[in-house]
């Protein structure tokens, strides 16, 4: 049988311009199994649309739960599956690889912020190395990079520091950088400088700028929590027929 991460990580590779991965995300089993049943090859859980289905507000879902709910997603799919696990959730590295691979995922994101600040870029990039070590080619790592999200002191280049964070993620390891945010003409230059796949953040109504997306450098694209936020709009849209 094939490594599942070993598929996973193929899948990001070798892709036409036109033709990015999309990977949408799963909040719960069921989701899981309508998208996989519709043909997507791989899924990549959002912590915000986990955390919503799970009554906590994005960013405070327990680790226990958060693990609980990757588990029970990993589960019902027979496709690879990556998850969200924010930062970290305060675990080292060491155990949060532990903990991933108990639940069956085949690889993360992690992001380089907390509670609204981002973290030090070489600080964040031993993290990422620790991680890489302990997980061999058992996970995909997806270094997300929160410089487009957060304030900056005055001046910041943003896309630069985009850049120097990505590469600073890269040799540290990371399989694939995720620019959370960025302007789509920044793709481009991110894409040209960086070494590892792109993961670009699209809107899952759009076929099209989800293609514009891959041309723009992408290998990759995420929509983050935007299914579950389609579907619960869709049920309050229906309970107000029932009223």
């Amino acid at each position: 049988m094939a490594d599942p991460a070993a598929v996973f990580r193929a899948l990001h590779h070798g892709r036409a311009p036109d033709d990015p991965l999309v990977l949408p995300g799963p909040w719960d089993a069921a989701s899981a199994r309508a998208l996989e049943e519709a043909g997507f090859p791989a899924l990549a859980i959002p912590s915000a649309g986990v955390a919503a289905s799970l009554g906590h507000e994005d960013g405070r879902t327990p680790v226990d739960e958060m693990f609980a709910a990757v588990t029970r997603i990993v589960r019902a799919v027979s496709v690879p599956v990556s998850a969200d696990v924010e930062a970290g959730y305060g675990l080292e590295p060491e155990e949060l690889v532990d903990r991933l691979l108990a639940a069956g995922a085949v690889g993360c994101n992690l992001e380089d912020s907390v509670d609204g600040v981002l973290l030090d870029p070489d600080r964040q990039a031993d993290r990422l190395a620790r991680f890489r070590a302990a997980a061999g080619d058992r996970l995909f790592l997806n270094a997300r990079v929160d410089v487009h999200l957060h304030a900056a002191p005055s001046g910041t280049d943003r896309a630069s520091a985009a850049t120097g964070r990505a590469l600073r993620y890269a040799a540290a390891g990371a399989d694939c950088v995720y620019p959370i945010a960025a302007p789509p003409d920044d793709l481009p230059r991110l894409a040209a400088a960086v070494p590892v796949p792109l993961n670009a953040i699209g809107t899952p109504d759009s076929p099209t700028a989800v293609r514009r997306l891959g041309e723009l450098g992408a290998s990759r694209v995420t929509f983050g929590p935007a299914l579950q936020r389609l579907a619960a709009a869709a049920v309050r849209e229906a309970a107000q027929r029932l009223r």
